[in-house]
This record gives structure tokens, sequence and C-alpha cells, in this order.
């Protein structure tokens, strides 16, 4: 149905919608990390609008008069923030001429497109299958098309036949292959059971690689962008007591995930589960940090991992203008760690408390 465009990045408009005008600011923070996101997956973000309206569509989403508006705007994908039924993505689709995508869509692509490892791309794919399913209805046409663009790669970029039975086969043999993963990690994970293991957790773009680097000298990729680490990479620490410690970096978390990520990446996320401790960083000088650890405390809580031993780490403080601002987040959170990963300020505190917890653990 599409045409894959080899040489140019697509263009998108995003769309939110709020039931009254006074949720329009709240919106515009989503649609603001939807905008990272997109451009995370290689897309030309083109403008942002948010649609007033008592309740959602149940055919068009926006309603159709709104839909038919957005026919002769010069873009190539329509994303939306909130989830899409079947039906209204083909609506959408027929009524406007464009690409329809949503939050789960580009979150799902944006996964694809980093996984490296061979457990990354089964888990990626695997939840593909398993969303791919809830979205026959409205996909039949269009997932026939050639693979490449935003919202249909996947590991192989292979083409999806329309089969329910088919891709039901295929999860099942997804699911064996994960399987044996699994069995393989966990064989690692006694080999080194006699090391005390730190995990790194938090939301995306908090900069847990980046602490990763500061403690280990791991050279891993730490760019400004959403979802650059999906597979876990463990290295060697030292505290400055001498004492070593596994540090184990895992994909940042973010709201609206995809159920069916979430699921798959219930192996990858083992690692944080199996650790002594975590350390949770927030990013302090995000305007939603704390939306931020909210969403972290909720997927922590599904993980059974909330009430465990944790430090909660305030990053990126050298971002901080208004010392106001770090002055109340230490007194409401006494037990938390303030740090630069980047400048690598306060680290030192941070291996003092990792030095405690291992004497406690381990002595």
């Amino acid at each position: 149905m599409y045409k894959v465009k080899e040489k140019e990045k697509e263009r998108a408009l995003i769309i939110g919608l709020v039931r009254r005008s006074d949720e329009k600011e709240r919106e515009l923070e989503e649609l603001n990390e939807l905008e990272s996101l997109a451009k995370t997956s290689g897309a030309i973000p083109i403008e942002k609008i948010i649609q007033v309206k008592n309740k959602p569509d149940p055919a068009n989403f926006i309603g159709r008069g709104k839909a038919k508006s957005l026919e002769d705007i010069d873009v190539d994908i329509l994303l939306f923030n909130e989830s899409l039924s079947p039906s209204q993505i083909a609506n959408l689709e027929v009524l406007t001429g464009k690409k329809i995508l949503d939050r789960q869509d580009i979150i799902l692509d944006i996964f694809a497109k980093h996984a490296r490892t061979r457990s990354a791309k089964i888990e990626v794919e695997l939840a593909q299958l398993n969303f791919l399913l809830t979205r026959l209805t409205g996909r039949g046409k269009e997932l026939s098309r050639l693979g490449g663009t935003i919202g249909t790669r996947g590991p192989g970029e292979k083409k999806l036949e329309i089969d329910r039975r088919k891709i039901r086969k295929g999860i099942d043999h997804l699911k064996k292959e994960l399987s044996r993963v699994e069995k393989t990690r966990e064989i690692q994970r006694k080999h080194r059971e006699r090391m005390f293991t730190v995990a790194l957790l938090g939301y995306t773009n908090s900069g847990k690689t980046t602490l990763l680097n500061a403690f280990t000298n791991a050279g891993a990729a730490a760019d400004d962008k959403l979802f650059v680490t999906l597979d876990p990479l463990t290295r060697l620490a030292i505290t400055n007591k001498g004492n070593k410690f596994l540090l184990v970096d895992t994909v940042g978390f973010i709201q609206g995930i995809p159920t069916q990520l979430m699921a798959s990446f219930k192996s990858t996320l083992e690692e944080a589960v199996s650790a002594d401790i975590r350390l949770v960083l927030l990013d302090i000088s995000s305007d939603n940090y704390e939306e931020e650890l909210e969403e972290t405390r909720k997927i922590m809580e599904d993980l059974d991992i909330f009430n465990a031993d944790n430090i909660l780490i305030f990053n990126k403080i050298d971002q901080v203008v208004d010392p106001v601002i770090l002055n109340y987040l230490q007194e409401k959170y006494p037990e938390a760690v303030f740090i630069s990963a980047k400048e690598k300020k306060g680290l030192e505190r941070l291996l003092e408390r990792i030095d405690d917890y291992k004497k406690r653990f381990w002595n």
C-alpha cells in the first residue's frame, strides 16, 4: 500500500486527544516524549496537534471531519499518542491515505531497530507477532507491504503473512527459541552466583549506560536517545574498598510500553530481578521526573522488586540550574544519592552505599 522511502526520512504529524481543555498541558508533555520516540525511530516530526473531544470517536478516534482535514497535510505518518483499535486504524487510513501508527507501534519499531543479539531479536519478534494478532482486522492489507519503513521493520525485516495459524506457529517457535536462550542465561548466572550483582534500572535516557561507563570504562553506547540499551550488559566494577561486583545495565522503562513487549522482555529484566541490589536512576533535569518515577515504580511492582533492596539515584545534577530544586529533592528523598554520571560527581558516595550493601549481604 505504501512505497518504501529508501533515502528520504518519513515525515510525521503527532496527534493527541484530550477530554477537556485543561488537560492540554499534560498531553503536550506526553507528545513531547512521543516526538523523541519518533526521532529515535528515524522519523521527522513536523508538528504536534491536540484535539479536544469528549470521548474518542469509536470509528475514527478524532472524528471523521478532523481526520479528513489531515488528508492534504504533507506528511507520511499520522502518529497517535493513544492506542488505536484495528477498525480505527483501517478507517483513518481510508480517510487520510496516510500510514497510521500509535505509541505502541513506535515503541515496537524502536526495539526492532535496536535489537542486536539473538535473544533481543527473538524477544522483539515475539512481541511483534503477539501484537500483530490484535491488529489483523485493521492492518490486513497494510502488513503485506515491503518492510523497512517505520512500523514495518523487524528482525530480518520479514514480510508477515496474514494468517493466524502461521503467526501462532511462529509464536510457538520463538517461545521455544527464547526458552533455550533463557536456559543459557541461567547457566551464565549460576557461573557468577558467587559475585555480588548490582543492576541498573530506570526510565529510558536516565543515564544508566553513562553510569556503567563511569564505573567500568565499558565504552558502551550512551547516546541522548531513547532505548539505546536493549540487551543486558554486564561488566566488572570495583568499589573504593577494593570490593568487586558485577554491574548490569538493563532496558529502560517508558510510559505506554506494550504489554506484549514487557512480557517478552521478562527474561531480559530477570537480570534486574535476580540482582542483589538495584540502582534506580532518575533524570533530575527532566520536567517530568515525578511521572517517570511513578512509571518506574509501577513496573518494579509488576516485577515484584519495588520493596526489595534498591538505591534511588537522581542523575544529571550538573544540568540543574536552580539549587532550590536540588535542596527540595534532597529533603524529600534523604536516602537517595545525587550524582552526575557524566561529570563523575557523587560517585564516591554511591560506591560507599554499594559497599555497605555488600557488607550486609555477604559478610
